[in-house]
């Protein structure tokens, strides 16, 4: 009798737990679009560029202003399109933007990459976390010039590095977490310069002068 009651008190609390979740709004991560994203080759190194519209509102705000640190995430990636299998990877990179707020100082502090900066307006941060220029990230071997890479890119804000109290706001009812869909695109290598061989030809040694005067008598 105990055995069946506890079987049917579990098979109760499943039904009630898949009941909850039905019940559970579907929401949307707000959307950081990518507007710009520019890509070329410099010696061994891919360098990126890209724009983007980050919807920051006033909750994000003020969780920044009350200590809470932001990590957005820029996710870049490589690879090689394959017809029988999805795209063999060859280049997988992150570079996080580390977003703060100093109360004694009153400044918005931003660290990329050992680069810090500060800033008195949090319009500021944004603008520089919202245009990257020239990030480098090192072409690994096999990567051949003469084949179509596809390039992906995405930002997205870190949830895991904030508190546990605003990762479960972030997927409630009142979710405010941030991410833009992977931007992905066609990429051809650019072929390697080649050395130009510069042949010169060497003027030929001068003829030696005839003369016509006989050669001196012997002694």
């Amino acid at each position: 009798m105990m055995v069946s009651t506890m079987r049917f008190c579990g098979k109760l609390f499943k039904t009630l737990c898949v009941g909850l979740l039905l019940f559970v709004p579907y929401v949307r991560a707000a959307e950081i679009d990518i507007l710009e994203s520019r890509l070329s080759v410099m010696e061994k190194d891919c360098i990126l560029s890209a724009e983007f519209s980050i919807p920051f509102n006033a909750r994000l705000e003020d969780a920044v202003k009350k200590g809470v640190v932001f990590h957005f995430i820029l996710d870049f990636k490589l690879g090689r399109p394959r017809w029988y299998w999805k795209n063999e990877e060859i280049i997988r990179e992150s570079k996080t933007f580390r977003l703060s707020y100093h109360i004694l100082t009153r400044q918005y502090q931003l660290s990329a990459d050992e680069v810090q900066w500060q800033f008195v307006s949090l319009d500021e941060a944004l603008q520089t976390i919202s245009n990257v220029h020239d990030w480098r990230v090192r072409c690994k071997e096999g990567v051949d010039p003469k084949r179509t890479y596809e390039a992906a890119l995405q930002m997205r804000l870190d949830l895991f590095s904030m508190p546990r109290t605003f990762q479960i706001d972030a997927f409630s009812g009142e979710s405010w977490s941030l991410s833009s869909d992977w931007k992905r695109w066609k990429f051809d290598l650019p072929e390697p310069e080649k050395e130009n061989a510069i042949s010169v030809e060497m003027p030929a040694p001068p003829a030696a002068a005839a003369t016509d005067s006989p050669p001196p008598p012997p002694p």
